[in-house]
Formats: structure tokens, C-alpha cells, sequence
């Protein structure tokens, strides 16, 4: 006998646009077992993606939270996948299991955008933040087949248009996700002086580009340490940085 829980989360993704196999291994029951939890009083999908896919809809031109659409925007161009060869598209974020809060706010970014359900996956090292929804690949059009630096990353008119308005919650998604704040450790004439310093590292020049891009608009001063790593570290640019990003939790 499985907990009511179990059985009531397993019915959520199915409604949410999930396969009765998705749903299954999600809560790890056996598929036949699941089958019938679903399909004993079939009950209409879902068509809440639908509803909420403000590109969809005639009667809204923006993202009802853009703060959270610009944060998941820079999650999902640093360690975001969607796949669209499913029957239902799934948004998927990793995360590392160090850090609890990226998690939670990536969760919680993914609903206010679009989810109707989220659900939580656990690899080694790392958790899998992941979404169903058909309406995904409509908010994400960065999305498609291969790696990211292997493809050419730009933004849509209507995408740069919340990040120029909302470009702090961008930086944060980015850094969230490819980036890090530590403590800096030089020796000058043989005394040690340490200092805070961000990095953004990433493959793809088309999103360090927009990650300059970003810091720009928010007049923080940055410099490309290699080709793929940018560094911020003056002091005035670290404070105004952990304004917007600070460090993980």
C-alpha cells in the first residue's frame, strides 16, 4: 500500500502533462501501478501551460512575473536542457545539492513563470529541478538539439526587452548558475591581501556575450581573465554585485 501522497503526486504530474512512465519514475512505483492511479477515473489534462503562455495569448504581451522569467532565463542558458522530443516538452535546471536555496528559487521561479508542477530529481551530486509543459519551448526559444556553444544563443526582441528592464535578475540566473563568488588571495611584496571577486565562466561566446551584455546595462565593471571566464573585481563593482547576486545559499 503506497502512502495517499505518492498516489496524489503521481496523478499531479499526469495531469500536468506528464506520461504515466514520467509520472512512475518520478515516484519511483511501477509503471502498472501508476497506470491505474491515472487511469481508473480518467479525468481531463490539464491546461494550465496553455493558459499561462502569455506568447500564446492575444490578450498579454508580458511574462505576469518578468523578474522571475528573467532570473529562470539565466538559470536555464547556464545549466538549463529543454527537450522537445518527448510527447510533453520538459524544462530541466541542474543544481548542485550544496546549495539548498538555488534549488528552492529555481522551483519556485519555474512555477511563477509557468509550471503547474514541479518535481525534484536526485543525481549524484546534484539535483534536477524539471517541468512538463508543452508551452515551455514558446518562453525558451534558445532552445535545440546538441550543446550550447555549439550553437548560435540569441535573444528574441521580446526576451531582450525584459532583460534590458530586468537585468540584475538575469545576472543572478547566469551567475546562479556558471558562476561563483570567493575569496580572492594575492601576495604583493610578500604580504597577502584578500578581497571578494566574482566569476562567470561559460563555453558559448554568445552568452558571455550577453552576460556582458547584462553587466553593462547595470554599470558593473568587468574583464575577461581567458576566453571563456569573466572576472569581477574591483571593489565598488563586487559591492554592486552582491546587490543582485550575493553569494549562494
Amino acid at each position: 500500500m503506497h502512502p495517499p501522497e505518492i498516489r496524489a503526486r503521481a496523478r499531479r504530474l499526469y495531469l500536468a502533462g506528464a506520461t504515466v512512465a514520467e509520472a512512475a519514475r518520478a515516484v519511483g512505483v511501477s509503471y502498472p501501478t501508476v497506470r491505474q492511479w491515472c487511469k481508473v477515473r480518467p479525468e481531463p489534462k490539464q491546461q494550465g501551460t496553455e493558459l499561462r503562455c502569455f506568447r500564446c495569448r492575444s490578450d498579454v504581451d508580458n511574462p505576469t512575473d518578468p523578474e522571475q522569467y528573467a532570473y529562470l532565463l539565466g538559470l536555464y542558458l547556464g545549466d538549463g536542457h529543454l527537450v522537445t522530443t518527448a510527447r510533453v516538452p520538459v524544462l530541466r535546471v541542474s543544481c548542485a545539492d550544496a546549495w539548498p536555496g538555488l534549488i528552492t528559487a529555481c522551483e519556485k521561479a519555474m512555477r511563477n513563470v509557468l509550471a503547474g508542477a514541479v518535481q525534484r530529481v536526485r543525481h549524484q551530486g546534484c539535483v534536477v529541478v524539471q517541468s512538463y509543459g508543452k508551452h515551455w519551448p514558446c518562453l525558451l526559444p534558445q532552445h535545440g538539439p546538441g550543446k550550447k556553444h555549439e550553437r548560435p544563443t540569441v535573444l528574441a526582441d521580446w526576451q531582450r526587452t525584459i532583460i534590458e528592464a530586468h537585468p540584475g535578475d538575469f545576472i543572478r540566473g547566469l551567475f546562479h548558475s556558471d558562476g561563483c563568488r570567493f575569496a580572492n588571495r594575492v601576495v604583493v611584496s610578500g604580504k597577502q591581501y584578500v578581497y571578494p571577486r566574482y566569476m562567470f565562466t561559460n563555453e558559448s561566446a554568445d552568452i558571455m556575450g550577453l552576460c556582458q551584455w547584462a553587466l553593462d546595462l547595470l554599470g558593473i565593471a568587468w574583464r575577461m581573465n581567458r576566453h571563456n571566464s569573466l572576472s569581477v573585481a574591483r571593489r565598488n563593482a563586487v559591492a554592486a554585485l552582491d546587490r543582485h547576486v550575493g553569494p549562494k545559499s
